[in-house]
């Protein structure tokens, strides 16, 4: 039977009018190959090089810039203070106002009434671990107890967590501070919401400032006392903002990383921009507002995940001033988990590129400010530091770097691949310099985080997917130093804030997925590298085998949860 198969089909191809000569479809296929690979790969390769090089020394140019304007400012002691009228509010009066209240409380006295009434806000969301912390710092802030309001604006779904919060405010309630325990129906606007509503109170009109701290932040006692005088003294003034300080910035290399980076967002992109623009971003917390800058911008708005940098950008169209003040620091809180960090850095790189789609036009039609300060906000403010900054690290240095080993037609000029990195590198490292050993890692690991961060920016501009996500972190405090595993569980669980999602975790044994355990997309994209590398090695000898092979192994170890601390599984 199986002979006369054959045969049978044997005769069928015989009759068959057309014959299939696979040498020739190989040979038109490797043709047609050669061909894409010529005029469509390789042109596509280099112009996304050429494009990340511009991009590149854009950003090395305004790293330059940036570094100059602080130095200069530091040899010739260009201060805040000199660069605007500061001097203490009515003197005698602040010193008969340090009175001998417990827990430090400043109780008004004769020359209370030469101090502005300032609102303290704190908004607040099921943070069981640090809000005595925080309203504890609010209520010990220097200054008159009758012309300051403490606002805590609390958003809490856990039931237990919001008694806590009331009975906290109802303890300094009764020592004499003058405190407010605000709630609403709903979490409509997230932060932005909750800010808006509290602004809307009757005891608000007698406030002429508001100073903002989100609950992991713990103000000194002088606060504001350092920072209200460049509101009173400068009207043109609508923010100070202060620096933050970092609790936890030894408790992993994943913290240690954070604060290289927020040390130089803080002390060169912040202290420059007020220098020569009076103009940045508002950090959204440890800074004090005139309210009516803040109507004159429209007041709050929630049509992005980074309420804070809208409200600034609106306020500088109407012509007002920012002023930062590094001196004046302000602790807080960095998330110590991958998994916290990433939902943190998803928002704060959608949200800019979000903003900046919806306000380009709005910003080119501004007739308050000139058009340097427009060129500032739309090219040095959103597209160098927003867009390019997220799009270049990715595209460059993990995607066509290790592409371009495939390729010879495609030769990287040397001041591409190590000059200009370097300088762009060290100039970032100014900001951190007792961190200096850790740059390489630092960079290595920066450049795995671009990864989330060009997704995110695309998602912002495309103004799709998750782009009004809003993932709310819980802070640790010191729980994970005193508290039983399966409470510190509780403490570190990134939360998606959802306005039906309970939130009582309850802890159950479940079976963990392979791709929840891991972070698949960073094991693949360091899996190719690591590819790339060993084709570097043994065909291309472009000498990146090196780079490619550290760097893929970065991404791996990211890829496999080696980074930050790692709560333990409940087995129950």
């Amino acid at each position: 039977m199986a002979g006369a198969g054959e045969e049978f089909m044997a005769g069928v191809w015989a009759e068959v009018p057309v014959r299939v000569d696979w040498a020739a479809v190989a040979a038109q296929c490797a043709w047609a190959g050669a061909q894409a690979r010529a005029f469509l790969v390789v042109p596509a390769i280099r112009l996304l090089v050429v494009l990340s090089l511009a991009m590149t020394v854009m950003i090395l140019l305004e790293k330059i810039f940036v570094a100059a304007v602080c130095f200069a400012a530091k040899a010739f002691g260009h201060r805040p203070e000199r660069r605007y009228q500061w001097r203490p509010i009515a003197a005698g009066a602040a010193a008969a106002a340090r009175g001998d209240e417990e827990a430090g409380l400043v109780v008004g006295g004769g020359g209370s009434a030469a101090f502005p009434v300032v609102l303290v806000q704190i908004p607040m969301y099921n943070e069981r671990e640090v809000y005595k912390l925080s309203i504890g710092a609010a209520c010990a802030l220097e200054w008159p107890s009758d012309r300051v309001v403490i606002q805590v604006l609390d958003d809490s779904t856990d039931p237990a967590v919001k008694d806590l919060v009331e009975i906290e405010c109802q303890r300094w309630k009764g020592k004499g501070v003058n405190i407010k325990y605000e709630v609403r129906g709903n979490r409509k606007g997230y932060k932005a919401g909750a800010l808006k509503e509290g602004l809307k109170h009757d005891y608000v009109q007698e406030c002429e400032f508001i100073a903002m701290f989100d609950a992991d932040f713990q103000p000194e006692s002088d606060f504001l006392l350092r920072t209200v005088p460049f509101l009173v003294h400068n009207p043109d003034i609508a923010l100070v903002q202060t620096r933050w300080k970092f609790v936890n910035s030894d408790e992993c290399l994943l913290t240690r990383f954070q604060e290289m980076s927020l040390d130089y967002h803080f002390k060169f992109e912040q202290e420059a921009g007020s220098i020569v623009y009076s103009f940045f971003g508002f950090n959204g917390t440890a800074g004090v507002w005139r309210i009516s800058a803040i109507d004159d911008a429209g007041g709050w708005k929630d049509r992005t995940t980074v309420e804070d940098m809208d409200l600034a950008v609106r306020t500088a169209l109407k012509g007002w001033k920012f002023v930062y003040v590094g001196a004046v620091k302000v602790r807080s809180e960095l998330p110590s988990t991958f998994k916290a960090y990433r939902f943190q850095q998803h928002r704060w790189s959608c949200g800019p590129a979000n903003l900046f789609k919806k306000m380009l036009v709005e910003i080119l039609e501004s007739k308050k400010v000139s058009f340097w300060s427009k060129l500032h906000l739309l090219y040095d403010f959103f597209f160098v530091g927003k867009i390019a900054a997220h799009t270049v690290t990715f595209i460059y240095y993990c995607f066509a770097i290790p592409l371009s080993v495939f390729f010879p037609e495609i030769q990287i000029p040397l001041w591409g691949v190590v000059y200009v990195p370097t300088v762009i590198t060290l100039c970032k490292a100014l900001g951190s310099p007792s961190s200096f050993h850790l740059v390489i890692l630092w960079v290595l690991f920066e450049n795995v985080m671009s990864l989330h961060r060009i997704r995110a920016a695309i998602t912002g501009l495309l103004d799709a997917g998750r782009v009004n996500e809003w993932v709310v972190t819980e802070k640790l405090g010191d729980a994970n130093k005193t508290k039983p595993a399966t409470e510190v569980l509780d403490a570190v669980k990134v939360i998606d804030v959802e306005l039906t999602t309970p939130l009582v975790p309850k802890l159950k044994k479940r079976r963990i997925r392979l791709w929840d355990k891991y972070n698949c997309s960073e094991i693949f994209v360091g899996t190719c590298i690591v590819i790339c590398g060993f084709y570097d090695l043994f065909y291309a000898n472009k000498g990146y085998y090196i780079y490619l092979f550290i760097q893929g192994l970065a991404f791996l170890v990211v890829g496999f949860e080696y980074i930050g601390i790692r709560p333990p599984t409940p087995s129950a």
